[in-house]
């Protein structure tokens, strides 16, 4: 699925690929679902705890899904510019807040 990722050249590719039940609005857990790849890619071990040689420079604090999930709930909200709970096309192309 990362080569996937890749293609993506668009915002609207974002929202149709992210959009799990295609009501055309990306949920938390949509983005959560989809941004996790990341994570997945760097966790190598498969234990769920990003260690610091898993980390980009190969420093830092352990990370678990958990907390990078939090991080990517933080984004989610900044981006949420309507505060709606969903993020739309114009939201998702708009850096976060």
């Amino acid at each position: 699925m990362p080569a996937l990722r890749a293609q993506i050249t668009e915002t609207g590719e974002y929202l149709v690929r992210m959009d799990g039940d295609g009501d055309g609005r990306v949920s938390l857990a949509e983005y959560q679902d989809w941004m996790s790849y990341a994570f997945e890619a760097m966790d190598a071990n498969g234990d769920g705890t990003l260690a610091a040689d898993e980390q980009p420079g190969g420093k830092g604090k352990p990370i678990v899904r958990a907390q990078y999930r939090a991080r990517l709930a933080d984004r989610f909200n900044r981006q949420d510019l309507d505060r709606n709970g969903f993020l739309d096309a114009r939201e998702l192309a708009a850096p976060p807040q």
